[in-house]
């Protein structure tokens, strides 16, 4: 199974740069030619408890055309508002739609900064290539966002667990019924002032174990953000919600293979109770598992500051069997979700043909101590309170 799953990803990493190739043509997306139509009545700034997930947004977006002859047009900073569109879109039709979710935070210097958003526009623009809508220059692309935060900077909350969600979208706007290749496609940014994405806040969740649906296939599209992958993730998680679980776990193949959690990718520690080593594991980027950015910023801080003669990082195979039969002989320590919007989110039980794998936590605590460790990593960094080489992007300063 693993050399097919091999094959699948190779043979797809090659279709997707000959389509990304194709895609190239006409004018590149160019920050410099950007224009700027201000919102003429600015908003004021909602106090943090009234930030709910995604609800409100910011008094402007980003929109660039693109044409099949004539490439991107010149970008536009304008007022929010709706967009206005063909019914026979194939945006509609056809699903021909991607995104990126990424964040802005402000620093102790009283300046607004971007997480690792090379990161996001190097998956963005593999989204894109895949469904066959045009790509861009990454650079290009990030300075767009830096204009389009700098105008409302005013709006990008202030304090923990609080930031500047920003949504990147790309669809085909081509009009017709026909299922070809859009010739027509409009790029949009849009942002939004959030609090913790979970109302509980750090708390840990209750997942159900799930293989009677799928999320991700080898040779599917599991490891692009496409708007495709979520909707029908979602009648299985009001399935699970019924049973008063929170999200799902899900799970792939014969071996039951743990792959992601909800929307996010998830990590488990184990301990093995000859050596006394420790292990976190996560499932390897194989074509199914997301290409999440939080996942790689949680990889590489846990290879920098734990010490190696105590754990072992690896990202590999491992199943819902092991995860039970450690949980048994006392050798599960922990495990979270990890992803942009919640960034990592505690687990204390996973439901599993009848029964709940217990988790363990600290005492009075709503996590182990590892996760805890890694979300103040996380946090250090995006608020500015640490340097860690490029991550952050600096972009406005509110001075």
């Amino acid at each position: 199974m693993l050399k097919n799953i091999a094959r699948v990803q190779m043979s797809t990493r090659s279709f997707t740069s000959a389509v990304s190739k194709a895609f190239t043509e006409g004018a590149a997306l160019d920050a410099s030619k950007l224009e700027i139509n201000p919102n003429a009545a600015p908003s004021t700034p909602l106090p943090n408890d009234q930030l709910v997930f995604g609800q409100t947004f910011t008094d402007h977006m980003l929109t660039v055309e693109w044409n099949k002859g004539k490439g991107w047009s010149n970008p536009v900073i304008k007022p929010y508002g709706p967009l206005v569109l063909d019914p026979s879109a194939c945006v509609f039709h056809y699903a021909f739609e991607l995104f990126e979710g990424l964040k802005a935070y402000r620093t102790p210097d009283n300046k607004i900064a971007m997480f690792r958003p090379d990161m996001n526009m190097k998956r963005m623009n593999k989204s894109a290539a895949r469904i066959c809508l045009p790509t861009f220059d990454n650079e290009e692309l990030i300075k767009l966002i830096g204009k389009l935060i700098e105008q409302d900077k005013h709006l990008v909350p202030e304090g923990q667990g609080y930031s500047l969600y920003l949504r990147p979208t790309m669809i085909g706007t081509t009009a017709g019924l026909g299922v070809s290749t859009p010739d027509k496609a409009l790029l949009f940014v849009i942002c939004s002032p959030v609090g913790p994405y979970y109302k509980t806040g750090f708390k840990a969740v209750r997942l159900e174990a799930t293989d009677y649906a799928t999320r991700a296939w080898p040779g599917g599209v599991g490891d692009k953000k496409l708007g495709a992958n979520y909707a029908p993730c979602i009648l299985p998680q009001l399935d699970a919600a019924s049973r008063g679980y929170q999200q799902n776990l899900w799970l792939f193949g014969p071996e039951k293979n743990i792959t992601e959690v909800g929307t996010m990718n998830v990590f488990f520690a184990f301990r093995d109770s000859k050596t006394g080593k420790n292990e976190l594991v996560t499932a390897p980027l194989d074509g199914t598992i997301l290409e999440g950015v939080t996942r790689d910023s949680v990889l590489a801080l846990a290879r920098e500051n734990l010490d190696p003669k105590e754990w072992d990082i690896n990202e590999r195979y491992y199943t819902i069997n092991e995860v039970k039969e450690r949980a048994a002989k006392g050798e599960l320590l922990e495990a979270f979700g990890s992803g942009t919007a919640a960034v990592v989110s505690p687990i204390k039980e996973i439901g599993w043909e009848g029964q709940d794998i217990n988790v363990p936590l600290l005492p009075g605590e709503q996590s182990g101590p590892l996760t805890k460790q890694v979300a103040q990593w996380i946090a250090d960094i995006q608020y500015g309170r640490t340097k860690h080489g490029n991550w952050s992007q600096i972009v406005a300063d509110l001075n």
